[in-house]
């Protein structure tokens, strides 16, 4: 059973790899990350029946929280103790449909400030590119406001 116990939770500024119960939703989806350091990570999904939408293709939205995901754990590998971050936005381009396999998303920032970065993730199939995103996240001091807000 996950840790529900928020008040005692801090993020570490390592994803552990393969550890179920850090990221519930990443549970939910079947996202596994298999690397996560220097500014660049990989994660893995395996396409299932549920992550289908009502055309029997992948849905999106998997997609593009792989493409999320990936960016996040990129950038959290290179911020400091005190630092959080948060999506400002993504664009997405999709270039084919997916029915079944296993895809990797390759994340990698592209340029950092104390307060923005900017990231790159695409992802592929055995040999086809699937889509490539590109995304603005924002970095902020860890507040009061912050460690409450669990509470």
């Amino acid at each position: 059973m996950p840790r529900r116990d928020w008040e005692e939770i801090t993020m570490p500024k390592k994803i552990p790899l393969r550890a179920e119960g850090f990221n519930p939703f990443f549970d939910l989806i079947g996202l596994k990350f298999v690397r996560c350091e220097d500014g660049c990570s990989q994660c893995i999904l395996k396409v299932e029946e549920q992550l289908l939408n009502p055309q029997r293709v992948l849905h999106g939205g998997v997609i593009y929280s792989m493409a999320d995901s990936g960016m996040g754990g990129a950038l959290y590998s290179c911020m400091e103790q005190d630092e959080l971050c948060a999506t400002v936005e993504i664009k997405i381009s999709y270039f084919k449909a997916v029915t079944s396999g296993t895809l990797t998303c390759n994340t990698r920032i592209l340029h950092r400030t104390s307060t923005l970065a900017a990231l790159e993730s695409e992802i592929i199939d055995d040999s086809n590119l699937i889509a490539k995103a590109t995304g603005t996240y924002s970095i902020f001091k860890e507040s009061r406001y912050h460690q409450k807000a669990w509470k």
